[in-house]
């Protein structure tokens, strides 16, 4: 069916405008300079692209091709070659930079290895490896870190398989392709990488970790990277940590006013244990750091005991754990209880040795933050007793456990409304009637939700993300509860809800009302 033809106004498309990676990644750069089309955006479910001749036939085969693997109608505008040229710049964001040389990009690490200089230059001989012709290695690993930097993503994943390397970026919890390299260039890469980490060059039959800072954009920024042998050689994650970015406070964190006492009220507690459970990147560490920034790090003696130490806070004594020596979360709790400290943040407890040494700590008169995997807070007293700590002794310090989990933010600028009926009333009348009577009876319904609309400048209709929480504040009847025997998380649970507790869903239903979520997040909590 013929697609209507718009053209495009000058104005639409501004100088220097770029076309996000998410858009660019429904025509290939190489359809695209063959069939002289470009995508510009997701408006209303319709992808709407750009012909520098619109009347050309094997064009609209092609486009009907894309339209079909991507499952959304098309709608064709009439560009320019000038605008087609601005917007065949935005895929040379990634791709063309990585042979070009940084001036902004001032890697901390400024000592070439001889290796990868004779990586660089045999690969800057091969006619197959078009993507190195005109750069070293160096400037392919450092224009990857910049442009994830710049784009707010918070891991690289460096993926060799047996045509070619996928370089992808996650952003808001979503891996996203972003780059494609020739097989020949793997080596070199992650020759690069561990050259910064300082890991062994020659070792790729057993994982690696390490870490190195750069300076980006005027800014330092820390990188922990991870190698993992596979068929087709190493994969390389670098998670990126931007300081800037994680400067979280407790009113950061959108706290309910209920949750947010709790919190408070724990914090100032002279001793005692807080929890917090979730499954790995659900931001329990960034939890922790909020709280170590609301204690007062003057007055008190305040040590961590990380692995790895993610990022740094003032006025926090911070020890990352180096288990090849050794020095484990268990080992280095006894050393910390030598220091004379007043808070103790314990990354994680993961063995039993570590459970009994915090709750120990907690019994002596500190107070001690750390996380604990289970799936929900009614799990923590029983994850706790499975791991041989007394249940006299988990009554005694526990003071509060807080489950987390990371939901996506709705943009502002392109969310829709969905009115509060048929199917969606229903959930809603579903999830009300699960709450607690004195819960319920503070929640005014509202007429309408939101759902997440694309727009050209967020095309998912999402950007970033926010926790969602449950609380059990431990009290005399919880004590009591833990005393009298081993209780299931069943039992918590029911004890919890007698008490006003509201489960994670019921947090993210209060935030979808409103309008930080989608509703239909709630859903998958």
């Amino acid at each position: 069916m013929d697609q209507p033809i718009v053209d495009i106004p000058a104005a639409v498309l501004e100088s220097g405008q770029k076309i996000p990676a998410e858009i660019l990644q429904y025509v290939p750069k190489s359809a695209a300079l063959y069939y002289q089309l470009v995508p510009l955006r997701v408006r209303d479910g319709v992808l709407e692209v750009g012909m520098l001749d619109p009347n050309n036939i094997e064009t609209r085969d092609a486009l009907q091709f894309i339209a079909s693997k991507s499952g959304l109608p098309f709608k064709i505008f009439s560009v320019t070659q000038g605008e087609f040229d601005q917007v065949i710049q935005s895929y040379e964001g990634l791709t063309s930079q990585v042979g070009k040389a940084l001036s902004d990009l001032d890697l901390e690490i400024q000592k070439e290895d001889e290796s990868t200089k004779q990586i660089a230059k045999s690969l800057e001989k091969s006619q197959d490896v078009k993507i190195v012709e005109d750069a070293p290695v160096t400037k392919i690993v450092a224009v990857i870190l910049q442009h994830a930097c710049s784009g707010n993503a918070s891991d690289i994943h460096i993926e060799p398989g047996p045509e070619r390397v996928k370089v992808r970026f996650r952003v808001d919890g979503i891996l996203y392709a972003s780059l494609f390299l020739p097989p020949t260039v793997h080596d070199a890469v992650v020759a690069r990488i561990k050259i910064l980490t300082n890991m062994k060059l020659d070792e790729r039959r057993k994982p690696q970790d390490g870490r190195f800072s750069a300076r980006i954009e005027g800014r330092k920024i820390d990188f922990r990277v991870s190698t993992m042998p596979t068929y087709y050689g190493e994969k390389v994650v670098i998670r990126i940590l931007d300081p800037e970015k994680t400067q979280l406070t407790l009113e950061s964190l959108l706290l309910s006013p209920e949750n947010m006492a709790r919190v408070k009220k724990g914090i100032d507690r002279p001793y005692g244990m807080i929890l917090i459970t979730g499954p790995t990147g659900s931001g329990k560490t960034s939890s922790l750091y909020a709280m170590l920034r609301e204690v007062d790090r003057d007055q008190y003696n305040v040590v961590s005991l990380e692995d790895p130490v993610e990022y740094s806070i003032e006025g926090v004594s911070q020890s990352q754990v180096r288990p090849e020596i050794r020095y484990t979360f268990a080992n280095g709790l006894r050393s910390i209880l030598r220091q004379d400290p007043d808070i103790i943040m314990v990354g994680e407890i993961r063995d039993s040795e570590t459970a009994k040494l915090a709750v120990q700590a907690a019994l002596t008169g500190h107070l001690v933050f750390s996380t604990l995997h289970t799936n929900n807070t009614a799990g923590v007293v029983p994850r706790l007793i499975d791991m041989g700590v007394e249940p006299y002794l988990i009554a005694a310090t526990l003071i509060l456990a807080i489950a987390q989990r990371l939901v996506p933010t709705l943009c502002e600028e392109s969310k829709e409304v969905v009115s509060l009926e048929g199917t969606t009333k229903v959930m809603v009348d579903k999830y009300m009637a699960e709450m607690p009577p004195e819960v319920k009876r503070k929640i005014v319904l509202p007429t309408q939700v939101y759902s997440p609309k694309s727009a050209p400048t967020c095309p998912s209709g999402l950007r970033g993300r926010l926790a969602v929480y449950e609380m059990i504040e431990m009290d005399s009847d919880f004590e009591r509860l833990i005393i009298e025997g081993q209780p299931t998380e069943d039992e918590v649970y029911k004890l919890a809800r007698t008490k006003g507790f509201m489960s994670m869903k019921e947090d993210a239903l209060l935030k979808a009302f409103e309008g930080k979520i989608a509703f239909e997040e709630v859903a998958k909590l």
